[in-house]
């Protein structure tokens, strides 16, 4: 079928899409309308973390959806306890919210931690609700998480923004406490910054952010919407550091490509009541249903290992290619990277990659300077070597 016979002016213009629709998708791979085929180390931004189209995915929905739906989140259902369980026992949670989407999760982590401020006033019996975050974040869409991000211009897009969000600079520990006051009750992060170009905190800078969070009773937010689910080598990225958070969203990759969400916490931090925190569809049994089948993939002995092994693969082929070419390298954690491209041609690299035949290459530019890299955790140093090669073709056409 034609692109010209598809009516997507029916969509909302919400961004900017080449004339191109998929409709089928397996592995790192995805096929459009000409039957053009693409190597896909987008992967919907980090969400499918087993590929495309999985079979346990497969399996777990059509399974659920011959059981049980939706039975509203008024009553319990067995996939999410299921789901919750697995989360709660692989990391250092007690209770577990499930939402849709990320910035659902991070709304419901803002809100949480707010009413933990009210909870635990300050020396003056005033409610604590100022969160301190930093530039170059991404926590999300809506105008809660809109204001807490720091990404460049969201401050005025929807303005005026909520109030209590304060920034501070990454891996600056001086300057998270400058910005601590009496009405602070919590500090949030993304262990890496992806929107922001994948940008790792240090472990020594994590480190320090929890014993000062400690020492001035505030939480510790950590936001692995993108870096959770296995995706830095490590379950959970806060893992790489050797801490234990108080709060921790995650989202894109838990569902494998179903929009599922999880809003964690330790026990001492779970002081919602009834009524304050809800929706229609957080928790139901399909989506969990799913969940539990990818992290279930995820829990296999050698799973995580094997991220390791292919995120350092990556990170050598990466290196190699800037050296060819004369970039200025690579930065990341296990299977999510950034090339730095010392040049603002990330844009046109996307575009060029994407068009070339007889096999296309899907590629990220969060940033003009810079590519970044979320393939399926189970891609092959076969499918790497070829993204490789492909993006070398590329940047030599480029250079001419």
């Amino acid at each position: 079928m034609e692109f010209s016979q598809y009516n997507v002016n029916t969509l909302m213009h919400v961004t900017n899409r080449p004339p191109i629709v998929f409709t089928e998708g397996s592995g790192m791979w995805l096929t459009d309308n000409n039957g053009k085929r693409y190597l896909d180390y987008l992967q919907g931004w980090a969400v499918n973390c087993l590929g495309h189209s999985p079979q346990c995915i497969a399996d777990a929905a059509s399974a659920q959806a011959k059981k049980l739906i939706n039975p509203s989140p008024a009553f319990y259902n067995e996939p999410s306890i299921k789901l919750a369980t697995l989360l709660t026992d692989n990391s250092c949670f007690d209770r577990v919210f499930f939402a849709n989407s990320g910035a659902e999760a991070n709304e419901g982590a803002i809100k949480l931690a707010r009413k933990w401020g009210k909870v635990n006033k300050n020396a003056s019996g005033e409610n604590r609700y100022e969160i301190i975050t930093f530039n170059h974040g991404f926590h999300g869409r809506t105008l809660a998480t809109m204001s807490a991000s720091g990404k460049a211009g969201w401050d005025t897009m929807f303005a005026p923004q909520v109030p209590g969000f304060l920034k501070a600079e990454l891996n600056d520990i001086g300057s998270v406490e400058k910005l601590i006051s009496d009405k602070t009750v919590a500090v949030m992060l993304e262990p890496v910054q992806g929107e922001g170009g994948v940008l790792p905190a240090s472990r020594d800078f994590m480190q320090a952010l929890r014993k000062l969070t400690t020492q001035r009773n505030m939480l510790l937010i950590v936001d692995e919407v993108q870096s959770g689910m296995g995706r830095t080598g490590e379950l959970f990225a806060y893992q790489l550091s050797s801490i234990e958070p108080d709060i921790m969203t995650l989202g894109k990759g838990i569902g494998g490509g179903v929009p599922l969400a999880a809003l964690l916490c330790r026990e001492a931090v779970a002081v919602f009541e009834a009524g304050e925190q809800g929706g229609t569809y957080n928790g139901n049994p399909m989506m969990t249903a799913v969940g539990a089948a990818v992290l279930s993939e995820l829990l296999k002995p050698g799973f995580m290992q094997s991220v390791r092994d292919k995120g350092e693969y990556l990170r050598a082929q990466l290196l190699q290619l800037s050296e060819k070419h004369g970039l200025q390298g690579e930065r990341g954690e296990g299977l999510l990277r950034a090339l730095r491209l010392g040049k603002d041609i990330g844009p046109k690299i996307v575009e060029t990659a994407r068009d070339m035949g007889p096999v296309g290459l899907l590629l990220n530019s969060p940033r003009s300077d810079l590519l970044r890299f979320m393939p399926a955790l189970n891609v092959t140093t076969e499918e790497i070597d070829q993204m490789i090669a492909m993006l070398s073709q590329v940047l030599t056409q480029l250079e001419q």
